[in-house]
């Protein structure tokens, strides 16, 4: 499965960070659904009203739940697919949900196929406030038996009626296996919805050669734009990210993808460990992220932060953070004005915590780290939710069940 298996095992052995959970580093990915990963692979987001909202999936089907009482209590689920799947709940994959102004609610998932490592994409909605959802749909005209996976989910523009919805797609990847030709990792698709959801534009190339089982970041823009930012696969196996900004229609070139990260890690596996995304006040980007440095001489592996100039395209220079002795990974990033929220997840002998830094000048200076909760159980990935104006960290463990609490900059 994996490419020189040797060098690779060599590697994981004797780099313990690669190894935390689900953080296997390798070419494939799991396949279907896994019940201990399912029961901690949430997705939360707060509508327009304050409640919180919790897509995840239980014995095959996605299901979306609400709390009124900030994760203490949660509404009987509601199914969303008619039959059992086999859902995405490995290293990076997990339900989507995200909301919008008018108080719809939009859900998407993977549903992995008989056939290792593929998938189709679905999407569903709540024009009702979640009180009913309709019919699910693929998202994707293309109906191969291939990897359509790891979705992403955002909504843009004033009225929240555009939808953006990317994956990972490997059908550039075996069209040229077909004709002998050379082509690495797979490929960025993304299909746009005009109405709210009620039907998706033929899909659309992003990109070429992305990493194959790492998350994609997206974000939707005020005037309807949207912005990616994944783990690309650079010449040479060089697997550092790229970002891109695009609009339902649009046809991106070469010229369109940035380079966003240069830690030149030459690995020929992927991380599960994708990046995180969030626009930077009036300009430019937030971005954190997992570097194995391997091919890197000056860096020991870990996260990095940096700042994109979403104009001139230019990366500020990177800002390590966390203890990548204990496992330091998968990030999050929020941003209000000039204020930004980091936070990120770490494993030691006695459980996983959650850490925090945070800025008031859009990510120039930093406070220092601090532990802000920690358990003894397993736990799922950070997440930070916006409820008004107010930032919000959720984190689903497995004694605590979702545990919410409100973050300000002076923490």
């Amino acid at each position: 499965m994996i490419r020189d298996m040797k060098n690779i095992l060599v590697f994981l052995l004797a780099c313990s960070w690669c190894v935390s959970a689900a953080g296997w580093c390798h070419d494939g990915h799991e396949h279907g659904s896994n019940a201990a990963v399912s029961s901690m692979a949430v997705s939360l987001a707060f509508d327009p009203h304050g409640r919180l909202w919790q897509a995840s999936v239980q014995d095959g089907f996605v299901t979306v739940a609400y709390s009124d009482d900030m994760g203490r209590h949660f509404s009987l689920p509601q199914k969303l697919n008619h039959e059992a799947q086999k859902i995405g709940v490995d290293g990076d994959a997990r339900p989507k949900i995200a909301m919008a102004r008018d108080g719809h609610i939009y859900v998407t998932w993977t549903q992995a196929l008989a056939t290792p490592y593929t998938g189709y994409i679905w999407f569903a909605r709540s024009t009702d406030g979640g009180k009913t959802f309709g019919q699910p749909v693929i998202v994707h005209r293309d109906r191969a038996e291939i990897t359509h996976r790891f979705d992403a989910l955002a909504v843009a523009g004033k009225d929240g009626q555009r939808i953006y919805v990317a994956w990972v797609d490997k059908r550039d990847l075996l069209a040229a296996q077909g004709g002998n030709r050379e082509y690495e990792g797979a490929a960025v698709y993304y299909a746009v919805s005009e109405d709210g959801g009620a039907s998706f534009q033929p899909e659309h190339k992003l990109a070429d050669n992305s990493c194959e089982c790492c998350r994609i970041a997206l974000a939707g823009m005020e005037n309807g734009e949207a912005v990616a930012l994944w783990r690309h696969v650079f010449s040479g196996n060089i697997r550092d990210h790229a970002m891109a900004r695009f609009g339902p229609d649009s046809e991106v070139s070469g010229q369109d993808i940035h380079r966003a990260s240069f830690g030149n890690w030459k690995v020929e596996a992927c991380p599960h460990h994708g990046p995180a995304l969030a626009q930077g006040g009036d300009w430019g980007w937030h971005m954190a992220w997992f570097d194995g440095g391997m091919n890197n001489k000056a860096k020991n592996p870990g996260l990095y932060y940096a700042r994109m100039d979403g104009e001139a395209w230019v990366s500020s220079p990177a800002m390590r953070f966390g203890h990548s002795g204990q496992q330091a990974g998968h990030p999050a990033l929020m941003s209000v004005g000039d204020q930004v929220w980091l936070v990120w997840r770490e494993l030691d002998d006695s459980g996983s915590a959650i850490w925090l830094k945070t800025s008031v000048d859009a990510g120039r200076t930093w406070t220092d780290a601090r532990q802000v909760v920690r358990t003894a159980a397993r736990s799922d990935y950070p997440q930070l939710l916006l409820r008004g104006s107010q930032v919000y960290l959720g984190w689903n463990t497995e004694s605590d069940g979702v545990w919410m609490k409100r973050l300000d900059t002076d923490e």
